[in-house]
């Protein structure tokens, strides 16, 4: 089971403030301030506010907001015959997946050694979990990793390996994961992906308002953990 570990020292601000998807500046990425924010509807990410800076971090609560339903995810006939090529593992090499997904030559990347360690922290302590493809030859392909609380998945970021036999392992891995959320029926689970992208459109996530999150998150909060990430 997961760890609670001391609480923020921070006052994070509501969800709701503020017209814009960016709400605040500011706190830190302790494990406490991390899962305070998430509780909250909030996630962090950096951006650089003046080249040349460090970048500032910053706290956000899209609106919409993107979801991925457990029952809407689209599974086409060539993404089905690659499953059957990987291996899937969960939380046997996050390390290395957070910095795969923090490869600084991907296009815009924003995962810092900063956010790689505080996820690091969050792992170590039982709430961040990575979902892992892998081919026949033990070779790490692609995944995902991301933010467990209850019936709450924030998804944070994915990646396939560049060469040929890396091709579908992040979409293997994100099927993986909605079939671990969905067990059980998975009736209020709730898989966060921030924002809706094409990319992402196209397998079947969907945009909610920011109110309707924030009410879906409360009750997803209030169940257990699937078992898989237990």
């Amino acid at each position: 089971m997961p760890v609670e570990p001391p609480p923020t020292r921070w006052a994070l601000p509501p969800s709701e403030l503020g017209d814009d998807d960016l709400v605040a500046f500011g706190a830190d990425l302790e494990p406490g301030t991390l899962l305070a924010a998430y509780r909250n509807g909030l996630f962090p990410m950096p951006i650089d506010r003046l080249l040349g800076r460090p970048a500032d971090l910053a706290w956000w609560s899209p609106d919409p907001r993107g979801v991925l339903p457990l029952n809407g995810l689209r599974v086409s006939r060539s993404l089905r015959q690659a499953c059957r090529r990987f291996e899937i593992r969960v939380d046997t090499s996050f390390d290395q997946v957070v910095a795969a997904c923090a490869d600084p030559d991907r296009p815009g990347a924003w995962i810092s050694d900063e956010v790689q360690s505080a996820y690091q922290r969050l792992h170590r302590l039982g709430w961040a979990h990575s979902v892992e493809a892998w081919t026949p030859d033990d070779r790490l392909a692609g995944g995902l990793y991301g933010v467990a609380i209850g019936g709450l998945f924030a998804g944070e970021s994915m990646f396939h390996a560049r060469q040929r036999w890396g091709r579908d392992a992040s979409k293997v891995a994100l099927v993986a994961l909605v079939e671990m959320l969905a067990a059980d029926g998975g009736v209020g689970r709730l898989l966060d992906v921030q924002w809706g992208t094409p990319h992402l459109t196209g397998l079947g996530v969907v945009e909610i308002p920011r109110t309707e999150y924030l009410t879906r998150l409360r009750r997803a909060l209030e169940l257990p953990l699937p078992a898989a990430l237990a």
